[in-house]
């Protein structure tokens, strides 16, 4: 598929009470650990995007990158890093904190992506898109690197510059449930 797949961990987890949330435990292993699982199938190369704990994450056997924008810049900034470190031409991006992500996110969004000729593919469910589940174009650098150089930092504002195309999974709204804060966690468990 020649694809990259970066894992988003790069945030403060202020909600979480300052946990670094990819590590926090889920159903008996960090959360980070289910994602892999998941989206290993579907990548050709995994990258970490993470800005604390890196040698913590790199004990799971895949390749870190930090943010080159200071300040825990948030998503966008961990998607810049992997577009600058990916080795193939399209970028999957997905966060820490969604452990039940889907098993077929990766086809169903390049599907969606290849047949409208799109920049970018977002999943949705229902009304509600989920940018940071999203596919693109390693050649979108430039257009991301000057709007962060502008000072704007909304994943959702940058897509809209974009031709974007929005693949719905309302068939697996859970998939995309992501943890915030323990309650979250504890919901999610009960519920997996």
């Amino acid at each position: 598929m020649n694809m990259t797949g970066v894992i988003l961990a790069g945030g403060k987890g202020r909600r979480m009470g300052g946990a670094d949330k990819g590590l926090v435990d889920f159903l008996g292993k960090p959360m980070i650990e289910h994602v892999i699982q998941r989206i290993r199938p579907q990548v050709d190369e995994i990258l970490i995007n993470a800005n604390r704990e890196v040698e913590r994450y790199a004990t799971f056997g895949h390749r870190v990158i930090q943010d080159e924008i200071a300040d825990f810049a948030g998503p966008l900034a961990g998607l810049h890093k992997g577009l600058v470190e990916a080795k193939h031409p399209y970028i999957l991006t997905v966060p820490c904190d969604s452990p039940l992500l889907p098993a077929n996110l990766a086809k169903r969004l390049m599907n969606g992506l290849i047949e409208r000729d799109a920049d970018i593919a977002v999943a949705k469910t229902g009304m509600q898109a989920h940018p940071v589940f999203c596919l693109c174009r390693r050649s979108l650098l430039p257009s991301l690197k000057a709007y962060l150089d502008s000072g704007e930092r909304k994943m959702a504002n940058w897509i809209n510059t974009l031709d974007s195309i929005e693949i719905s999974f309302t068939d697996n709204f859970q998939a995309f449930t992501n943890i915030n804060t323990l309650e979250e966690l504890r919901w999610l468990e009960q519920a997996a």
